[in-house]
């Protein structure tokens, strides 16, 4: 007789669960229901609206992961009312997945939701959406067809930009549509704000080019031929990826690639020659030393070492412990030969090309930029013809021969983001 009442208080107990389930799992639905589409519930003007593809792809995302969801919850809740259902362990193992699953999907609505929502603020929506026009220019190649993704931009804090690659894993194992850009609000100042977007782009033409693992057995094969500069070839191997991306700026902006790194990593002394073990990136002296190398190599000219010699009186090598001086001394030895394996490099992907046939070289080189600048005479009329990150490399070409003030700088540019974002609706 006791062991029937136990059994009947133990059964009870375990409908009461089952029950509390079910209304957690309805919960999850009533809060699946209010997850809106953006272009329903996002305010903004046509000028600031993502572009349709990035838009399409997202809602699609978003409307799949929200079915796939709802239907494992309404078969979870009818599991919970069958007379026989699982264990208590289970279901309780069970819902825990549930919520589990759905936490993800909110974390990949709010990674769009804050891209999206930034698009109703006054005049900062547009700027955004003129550099989504831009983004999506740095990634046209010359006699190449780049395969590439949508790219929307959007402002946070914090001191440097990020990119949230197109077609890698998001939060819910789903795959992501279009690459998010993230750029600091302290960036959008004059031409600063491409060496960061531009950079960040790199980041996605590389993934898309597959420059890294094609480039990785080569630094390694070098690392282990080359013992005099083995050492300089590891540790470039180990920073490839933010190196082909500083590469990246440097091939479609000249110069203010280069001045706009050294905004972003001009730090004390002390962090800027700093190597830290397994950081992807390179300790920011040797870094803007790269891009400066980068640019000696593709636009020979005077600027890139009146550029490297100022970067030097701003961070000089006194003081430095031998071994960092020795470490330094390798990796300069090493660059010319490390820049020209990049840039004739020949991937895969470009079936027999070499890397520096898909850039606008011959348009960037500052001779010309300078020519650009002379020939559009201030006219923005005619920079509204032109390239997006044409337009900034030019720009940001005569800031760094003093042609023009910080203030033009940025309001020419300022006045281009806007254009952009209107011819794009």
């Amino acid at each position: 007789m006791v062991q029937t009442r136990k059994s009947i208080d133990t059964a009870g107990r375990d409908l009461k669960y089952q029950q509390f389930l079910i209304n957690e799992a309805q919960g999850l639905l009533t809060r699946l229901s209010q997850l809106q589409p953006f272009e329903t519930s996002m305010p903004m003007v046509m000028a600031a609206a993502i572009p349709y593809v990035a838009q399409k792809n997202i809602y699609e995302l978003m409307r799949t992961g929200k079915e796939l969801l709802s239907k494992k919850v309404r078969r979870f809740i009818d599991r919970m009312r069958q007379p026989h259902g699982m264990h208590i362990e289970k279901c309780q193992a069970a819902y825990a997945v549930l919520k589990l699953q759905f936490n993800a999907l909110l974390d990949q609505f709010d990674i769009f939701a804050d891209v999206v929502s930034q698009r109703g603020e006054n005049e900062t929506g547009i700027w955004v959406a003129g550099l989504d026009v831009f983004a999506k220019d740095a990634l046209k190649m010359e006699r190449f067809l780049m395969d590439a993704p949508p790219l929307i931009c959007y402002l946070d804090r914090g001191h440097g930009a990020a990119i949230r690659r197109a077609r890698t894993r998001l939060p819910g194992g789903d795959e992501n549509p279009v690459a998010v850009i993230k750029i600091p609000r302290e960036r959008m100042v004059a031409s600063g704000i491409g060496s960061s977007l531009v950079h960040e782009v790199g980041h996605q033409g590389s993934a898309l080019l597959d420059l890294i693992p094609s480039l990785k057995p080569v630094l390694e094969d070098l690392s282990r031929r080359d013992t005099a500069r083995a050492e300089s070839w590891r540790l470039l191997n180990r920073w490839i990826s933010e190196i082909l991306s500083d590469f990246w700026a440097v091939s479609f902006l000249g110069i203010s690639a280069t001045t706009g790194l050294m905004s972003v990593v001009s730090l004390p002394k002390y962090f800027v020659f700093r190597a830290v073990d397994n950081d992807p990136h390179p300790f920011p002296w040797i870094r803007v030393k790269i891009s400066l190398a980068f640019g000696k190599h593709i636009y020979p000219e005077d600027q890139w070492y009146r550029l490297e010699r100022l970067w030097e009186s701003m961070y000089p090598k006194t003081g430095l412990k031998p071994s960092a001086l020795q470490l330094i001394s390798n990796l300069e030895d090493t660059l010319a030969d490390f820049v020209k394996l990049v840039v004739e490099h020949k991937p895969l992907k470009l079936k027999g090309k070499q890397v520096r046939e898909i850039f606008p070289y011959d348009e960037r080189h500052p001779r010309q930029l300078r020519a650009y600048y002379e020939q559009w005479d201030n006219d923005q009329e005619i920079m509204k013809k032109q390239r997006p990150s044409l337009v900034f490399a030019v720009i940001g070409q005569a800031r760094a021969d003093n042609v023009i003030t910080l203030f033009t700088e940025n309001r020419v540019l300022t006045n281009m983001l806007r254009h952009w974002a209107l011819v794009n609706i």
